[in-house]
């Protein structure tokens, strides 16, 4: 759901002004009990449930190339959240490496197929369909928000006549993000959201709140990351096709991929096993560095229907990697469209990263461009990167929300340190 940009150190840094609004690089949300638990790390093999779904790829422990990322992954769970699971693959040999625990009640460890919420990970998938549906000419990234949603943005100075698809996607449209909302900020990343966890939001509420609010900007005369655009986008799919975006997600891309550890699961609170829980402190912002002692609050069960298509799926590790090799491999999208996909726009302050439609790149410290996206809902972030060619990919998973510093672990994965 809230995606978010650090250093190439995994640092936090300060918030980035983004034609006249600050934008903070790093939004997240999210046990119950405090337990003090000691960290067990390790590189493992992938558990023969997770090697089949890896085809014929050959599992290793962490050595090599891998023990930076180990290393890094150790590092990240030390100082922060419970537990973690990484999942590498070049070529045919795959990687996968654990830290923390998966359960603070019972010390189960991770395992490399367990399920965890992605957040704004989803975004690369709504844009997928979109560019697919453009390709068969059902609608066009030029058209605008009100041809597909009339009457629909607007108020406040927000005119859906001026939006195009594409500022949707690659958030250039200037829509005021909802999630940026006081009240909606106080039952989602507050001790509030203990009561507010199993509230069901519509698209059309999450649109009308973020009505109430003045634009960030003009319609492309910036950048800003907005949520709003990826529910809008989400509900010009359903016009577009009369089918909801999640269907149009399983029958184009989940289906013919085999990536059935991968849901979206509308209102359903519980996330499907294989997996572990999912931790915040709920200091009231997402991600954010919180007190050691601050209490721990299991989120893992919530209405996920707060982030739609901004961010409501759930996967695994291996599923991410199979769509991101796809992806960007050419498989999903012909030429043209994966070009206008890996289109980006730069955001001001941040050099070395960029966004295109739904799909993030960033240039690592030793040179190295990586495509993919990250993701933060609470109680879980994450983060899918892959190469240019989708020949090299990682996706990891932290399942608490606080004090995650996960570029740290993709710089040691593509970069050795």
């Amino acid at each position: 759901m809230y995606e978010h940009t650090r250093a190439a150190d995994g640092s936090h840094s300060p918030g980035r002004r983004v034609r006249g609004r600050t934008w903070a690089p790093r939004l997240r949300l999210a046990a119950v009990g405090m337990v003090a638990t000691a960290v067990m790390t390790a590189g493992f093999t992938l558990p023969a449930s997770a090697a089949g779904t890896e085809d014929t790829g050959r599992a290793s422990t962490a050595s090599g190339g891998q023990r930076a990322t180990q290393a890094a992954l150790d590092g990240v769970v030390q100082g922060g959240p419970p537990g973690a699971v990484a999942l590498a693959r070049q070529g045919r040999d795959v990687w996968a490496g654990r830290a923390g625990t998966a359960d603070l009640a019972t010390g189960r460890q991770p395992r490399a197929d367990d399920r965890f919420r992605v957040g704004s990970i989803t975004k690369t998938f709504v844009a997928t369909v979109v560019l697919q549906l453009e390709a068969e000419g059902r609608l066009n990234l030029d058209d605008t928000v009100d041809h597909w949603l009339p009457g629909v943005v607007e108020g406040n100075g927000h005119d859906g006549t001026k939006i195009t698809v594409r500022r949707l996607l690659n958030h250039t449209s200037g829509i005021y993000s909802y999630t940026d909302d006081a009240d909606f900020k106080r039952k989602a990343f507050s001790t509030d959201f203990l009561q507010h966890r199993y509230d069901t939001w519509t698209p059309q509420q999450i649109v009308r709140l973020a009505m109430t609010h003045q634009p960030t900007f003009a319609p492309g005369t910036g950048w800003s990351y907005s949520d709003t655009n990826y529910v809008l986008a989400g509900m010009v799919i359903q016009k577009a096709t009369s089918h909801s975006y999640a269907r149009e997600i399983e029958q184009r891309i989940l289906r013919p991929l085999h990536m059935d550890a991968t849901t979206l699961p509308g209102t359903r609170a519980g996330v499907p096993g294989p997996s572990g829980r999912a931790y915040s402190k709920l200091t009231g912002e997402l991600a954010g560095p919180a007190e050691p002692n601050s209490p721990v609050y299991d989120v893992t069960e919530l209405n996920p229907s707060l982030t739609g298509a901004a961010g409501e799926m759930v996967s695994n590790a291996p599923d991410l990697n199979r769509f991101y090799q796809a992806l960007l491999s050419g498989q999903l999208l012909d030429g043209r469209q994966l070009a206008k996909m890996t289109t980006t726009e730069p955001i001001e302050g941040m050099p070395t990263v960029s966004y295109g439609l739904g799909l993030m790149k960033i240039k690592l410290s030793c040179g190295i461009d990586v495509w993919g996206h990250n993701g933060g809902i609470q109680g879980s972030i994450s983060q899918a990167m892959a190469t240019t060619d989708g020949g090299h990919v990682l996706s990891l998973n932290f399942n608490g929300d606080w004090n995650v510093h996960e570029q740290r672990v993709v710089e040691a994965e593509f970069c050795g340190a």
